[in-house]
């Protein structure tokens, strides 16, 4: 029991002291470069409602879509142990029919063409 007492009290202090060091320690020397908005490569000088094209959402979405389907593929060499691995290579094989199918609706609708 001594010994969680002496290890949370370790970390307490520990992180504690990094904390005020990382407080105290930088040099905050504003100017007029600093203190101006930078977004993403828009001009900082221009207007804050310039309109935004949905294609970079489009795609954002579609990544993590086919970034989902990695993480949902993942345990199939390992199914290989299972008593009957036929059950999840048949679900990962309608995974990927389903994703294929989206991907040819979207690129038939035209979604994937950046520039039109």
């Amino acid at each position: 029991m001594n010994l969680i007492i002496l290890i949370f009290t370790v970390c307490f202090m520990l992180s504690m002291i990094l904390a005020t060091i990382a407080f105290w320690l930088p040099q905050f020397k504003p100017d007029g470069e600093k203190l101006s908005p930078y977004e993403c490569g828009f001009d900082p000088l221009g207007s804050a409602r310039l309109p935004f094209s949905l294609r970079f959402f489009l795609v954002a979405i579609l990544f993590l879509l086919f970034d989902l389907e990695i993480a949902l593929l993942l345990p199939i060499p390992w199914s290989n142990q299972l008593p009957s691995p036929v059950l999840t290579l048949t679900a990962a094989l309608l995974i990927i029919i389903l994703l294929t199918i989206g991907l040819i609706y979207e690129w038939m609708q035209g979604g994937l063409e950046w520039a039109e």
